[in-house]
C-alpha cells in the first residue's frame, strides 16, 4: 500500500524547503524526499550570495538589464522582471526565518558584486551563504509540524496515469499520481502516492568529468520528468564556472565570482592578465565569456591552466572575506593571500531544464519544479551570477500558491498504486559495468560536448552514449536496483538531452559555442525535447 501525501518534494535544497515550508503553512501534510541526508544540496554549496536588489543606489531595472545582458537575448523578459521585484520581500521572508545576511559596519548589508553585475547587489554570509540558508530552511523545518523528511531516499520514476493505463499516453488528462523511491538504508523500493510533486533536484553537474557540483547532482528530476512525458527545455546551455582551483590531487573546488568581485585578477602563466583583451568587463564579465576566454588562452599557450591573482584583493582582508575558500585552497597547499593559485573551468550550472510557468508548473498536471531543475526563463542563455537563489525562493512562495490550489482541486489520489518489482536476476554480478560506464559517460561529455562544440563532436558523442544507454537500460531491467545504477541511468538521460539540444541549435549563443555556427541567429528561440510516448 502507497504512503499518501498531499504534496511531496523531492529534494531538499532552498528550493525544495522553501517550498515544502510555504505549502506547510497553508495546512497541507508533505514529504520531502531526499537521497542523502537534508543537509546535502548544491544550496549547501552555493559561496557567493544572492541577487537581490537592497541598497538604496540600485533598482530593479539594473537588476533587470544585467540579467538581460548575461542572458544572450534568452530570458524572458516578464519572468525576469517578476523574479527581481519579487526578491525583496522573499530575502526579507528568508532573514525572518533566520538567515543571517553579513552588514558591514554601519549595520547595513555587506553587499558584494559578481561577473556581469553593474551594481552592489549580493547578499552573503562570507563565502558560506548556501549553508547558513539551508541551515536557517532546516530549522525552520524542524519546527513545522506538517512536513516529514525521509532521508536517504532516492526517486527512481514519477507515477502517472498513462504510465497505469488509466489514460491514453499523451494525452491532456495525464497527471502524476505519486512515485516510487529506493529506500537506500533498508535496500527496499516504496510507494508514494500525491496529487502534487514538486522536483527540486537540483543539478546535472556529474554528467561531466570535471564539476564543481556535489556529488548527488546526478540530473534525477530533470530525467525522471522527461521520462514522465514533461516538456524540458534548454538543455544544451550548461555554464562552465570559469574558476575551479586545479589541486594537485586532481579534484576541483570552486572559486566563487566574488573573489574576482572583491578585485582578484586572472593571469596566464607568464603572469599577464588577459580578460581586458576579451570583453571590457575584463574579470567581472559574465561566466560564459570568462571561461571561453579561459579555455581559449590554455588552448594558445597549451597550459594546464590559468592562475587567478587574489593577493591584491578584498583590501587585505581576504581571509576573513573568504574564510572557507582560503581553508580550501590551504588544504590543496596554497595560500591564496600570498600567491596565484591555478584555476580551470567547470562544470557548475544547468540554464536549461524542466520548462515551468511562473508559479513552477510543468507540462504534466501536478508537477512542479523549482530551483536548478526547472527552466522558467529567468536565465536564459546564461545565468547571471547569483541569480539562482533568488529565483529559486520566488517560484518556491509563488509555486506554494498554485500547488494549494491544485491539491484541493485534485485532494488525494484514489485508487492504488502499483508496488515496485525488482528484476528478475536480483542483485547484479558486474558492477564494473557501472564504474566502467559512468567513467566513460563523464569523459565523453568533456571531450566533446563542453565549453567549445561542433557538430561533428555531438554527433560522435550521440553515438557513444547511445551504447552505454543501451547497456544501462538492459542492466536496469535485469537486476535489482541500487543507488549507482540509478544515478548512472539518470546522468546518461541527462547527456542525451543536452547532446539532442544542442545538435537543434544552429547557432552560438550565451553558454552554447559551436565552431560550425559562430554567428547568431537574428531570433532567439528555445530547444526543447519531450519524450514520444510508448519509448523506453
Amino acid at each position: 500500500m502507497a504512503n499518501q501525501f498531499e504534496a511531496i518534494v523531492v529534494g531538499s535544497g532552498i528550493g525544495g524547503l522553501s517550498f515544502a515550508l510555504n505549502l506547510a503553512r497553508r495546512g497541507h501534510a508533505v514529504a520531502i524526499v531526499t537521497k542523502k541526508t537534508s543537509s546535502e544540496s548544491n544550496t549547501n554549496w552555493a559561496q557567493g550570495g544572492i541577487a537581490c536588489v537592497t541598497d538604496r543606489t540600485d533598482d530593479f531595472r539594473s537588476h533587470v538589464e544585467d540579467t538581460l545582458a548575461a542572458g544572450d537575448g534568452l530570458c524572458d523578459l516578464a519572468v525576469v522582471r517578476h523574479i527581481v521585484e519579487a526578491g525583496p520581500a522573499r530575502v526579507a521572508e528568508l532573514i525572518a526565518w533566520g538567515v543571517e545576511f553579513e552588514n558591514g559596519p554601519d549595520g547595513q548589508p555587506d553587499l558584494g558584486r559578481e561577473g556581469g553585475h553593474s551594481r552592489r547587489r549580493i547578499l552573503h554570509a562570507r563565502d558560506m551563504t548556501g549553508r547558513a540558508i539551508e541551515s536557517a530552511l532546516l530549522r525552520a523545518i524542524a519546527r513545522c509540524p506538517g512536513v516529514t523528511i525521509l532521508e536517504h531516499h532516492l526517486a527512481i520514476d514519477l507515477l502517472t496515469r498513462s504510465k497505469l493505463g488509466a489514460c491514453p499516453a499523451g494525452a491532456h488528462e495525464d497527471r502524476v499520481l505519486g512515485l516510487h523511491v529506493l529506500d537506500t538504508r533498508a535496500g527496499r523500493v516504496r510507494t508514494l502516492a500525491a496529487s502534487t510533486i514538486v522536483l527540486a533536484t537540483g543539478g546535472i553537474g556529474q554528467v561531466y568529468q570535471f564539476t564543481t557540483n556535489p556529488d548527488i547532482a546526478t540530473g534525477d528530476g530533470v530525467a525522471m520528468a522527461y521520462r514522465a512525458g514533461a516538456e524540458v527545455r534548454d538543455m544544451e546551455m550548461v555554464q562552465f564556472h570559469p574558476t575551479a582551483l586545479k589541486a594537485p590531487d586532481g579534484g576541483r573546488a570552486l572559486i566563487s565570482e566574488a573573489v574576482r568581485g572583491e578585485g582578484a585578477i586572472l593571469r596566464d602563466l607568464s603572469r599577464r592578465a588577459f580578460m581586458k583583451d576579451f570583453h571590457p568587463l575584463g574579470d567581472l564579465a559574465p561566466r560564459d565569456i570568462v571561461a571561453r576566454a579561459i579555455d581559449s588562452v590554455m588552448k594558445r599557450d597549451g597550459s594546464p591552466n590559468v592562475l587567478l591573482d587574489a593577493t591584491q584583493a578584498a583590501g587585505g582582508h581576504l581571509r576573513e572575506r573568504f574564510p572557507h575558500i582560503y581553508e580550501t585552497c590551504r588544504k590543496a597547499g596554497f595560500d591564496l593571500a600570498q600567491e596565484p593559485i591555478p584555476v580551470v573551468p567547470a562544470a557548475h550550472y544547468l540554464c536549461g531544464g524542466v520548462a515551468t510557468d511562473l508559479a513552477g508548473r510543468t507540462s504534466l498536471a501536478g508537477l512542479f519544479a523549482v530551483g536548478e531543475v526547472a527552466c522558467t526563463g529567468l536565465h536564459g542563455a546564461n545565468r547571471l551570477a547569483s541569480n539562482s537563489l533568488l529565483e529559486a525562493v520566488v517560484l518556491a512562495y509563488d509555486g506554494a500558491e498554485a500547488a494549494h490550489e491544485e491539491i484541493r482541486r485534485a485532494g488525494t489520489p484514489s485508487g492504488s498504486l502499483p508496488n515496485w518489482i525488482d528484476g528478475s536476476a536480483g542483485d547484479p554480478d558486474e558492477r564494473v559495468v557501472l564504474t566502467h560506464n559512468w567513467d566513460e559517460l563523464r569523459r565523453t561529455m568533456w571531450d566533446y560536448v563542453g565549453i567549445v562544440r561542433t557538430t561533428k563532436r555531438l554527433h560522435r558523442a550521440r553515438t557513444r552514449i547511445g551504447m552505454l544507454a543501451d547497456e544501462v537500460r538492459d542492466y536496469y531491467w535485469n537486476f535489482r536496483v541500487e543507488p549507482r545504477l540509478l544515478e548512472l541511468r539518470n546522468l546518461i538521460q541527462v547527456a542525451e538531452l543536452i547532446i539532442e539540444c544542442a545538435l537543434q541549435r544552429g547557432e552560438s549563443r550565451g553558454l552554447h559555442f559551436t565552431l560550425d555556427h559562430p554567428a547568431k541567429l537574428p531570433v532567439a528561440r528555445h530547444t526543447s525535447v519531450r519524450r514520444v510516448a510508448g519509448t523506453r
